[in-house]
This record gives structure tokens, C-alpha cells and sequence, in this order.
């Protein structure tokens, strides 16, 4: 299943940069087809990274947690966004884990 729209909360993978194949959350969709992302590591809620729609790849995976609290404007921490994208960003590291 491929997703075409990005939603809040969404997972999404860079396809094209500096960042290409890191995976982001999505913190907010903007009107122009960019959406601005986090991954609680190097772009923080603080400072979330511009990133135009055509360069990435959305996943029809979600954060329903984080979408929940990001549309309620309650406060989100780095570290939810961090842990939420660790199976993404570490898939060896995670497999270990589970191995032992």
C-alpha cells in the first residue's frame, strides 16, 4: 500500500540529499508540498527540517501516539520522536536486541 498524501505523524523516508535513506516524522504538512520533519536526533521539534513532498518516500507507517498529541498541541519530547523512528534508523541494532 503507498501512500500519496503525508499526514502528521507519518513515517517517511529521504530520497534525495544529504539525509537520503534517513527517516523522519512528519511534524506538519504545508500548503506549498513541503512538510516539515523530525527525527529527534539531528532535526529536533525545535527545528524542524523543510523538505519538499516529490523527495521523499511516505510509509504507511504512523505514529498514531505522537499524531494524537502534535494535533492536540500537547507537548511532544525528542526523545518519543527518537524512539518512535529507532527500528527505522537502527534496523541492525534493533535485530540484535531481539536476538539476545
Amino acid at each position: 500500500m503507498k501512500v500519496k498524501e503525508p499526514q502528521i505523524g507519518g513515517i517517511c523516508q529521504s530520497r534525495q540529499g544529504r539525509d537520503k535513506d534517513r527517516y523522519y516524522l512528519i511534524k506538519a504538512v504545508n500548503g506549498d508540498g513541503t512538510v516539515m520533519l523530525v527525527d529527534g536526533n539531528f532535526k529536533r521539534l525545535s527545528s524542524p527540517k523543510k523538505k519538499n513532498i516529490k523527495h521523499l518516500t511516505l510509509l504507511p507507517d504512523r505514529s498514531e501516539a505522537i499524531a494524537e498529541k502534535l494535533a492536540c498541541g500537547k507537548q511532544v519530547f525528542d526523545t518519543e520522536v527518537f524512539s518512535a523512528l529507532k527500528a527505522y534508523n537502527n534496523p541492525k541494532q534493533e535485530q540484535e536486541v531481539e536476538d539476545v
